[in-house]
């Protein structure tokens, strides 16, 4: 029998899932719908100049396929991995950003979402609710 604190949890990080899929989700199609806008992202922050429509949408389309893995709970180790790593690579590549804090403000919600992107990871195994 699981207690009240287990119930909870699974329904808590479910929330997180949820919001986490939100946002990584908005970020793949945002590379199938205007994949200018997502060339402009890579050569900003991540120095990568040049990346073709073509590239920005089969990275979106795996994106998506990663981010509705992820919404289903399947293979938590990898996509809740994954997830992380991509969040937080994008988070630290904004750092320059964090210097001019109050131009930038809404980059620092990168921040909570990378909590919540390890609490997540750390918490696996607990994510059960409306999960495969």
């Amino acid at each position: 029998m699981t207690s009240i604190l287990e119930r909870k949890l699974a329904w808590a990080l479910l929330g997180l899932r949820i919001g986490i899929f939100i946002v990584m989700f908005i970020w793949a199609l945002d590379k199938i719908i205007n994949p200018a806008h997502a060339a402009a992202v890579f050569a900003g922050f991540y120095g990568i100049s040049d990346l073709s429509s073509t590239l920005a949408n089969v990275l979106g389309g795996l994106q998506i396929a990663l981010c509705l893995a992820f919404l289903a709970g399947a293979w938590k180790t990898f996509t809740y991995g994954l997830i992380l790593v991509l969040h937080g690579v994008s988070t630290l590549s904004s750092f320059p950003l964090y210097l001019d804090a109050f131009n930038n403000l809404l980059f620092f919600a990168a921040w909570p979402m990378l909590a919540a992107c390890i609490a997540l990871f750390m918490l696996r195994q607990y994510d059960t609710k409306l999960s495969v």
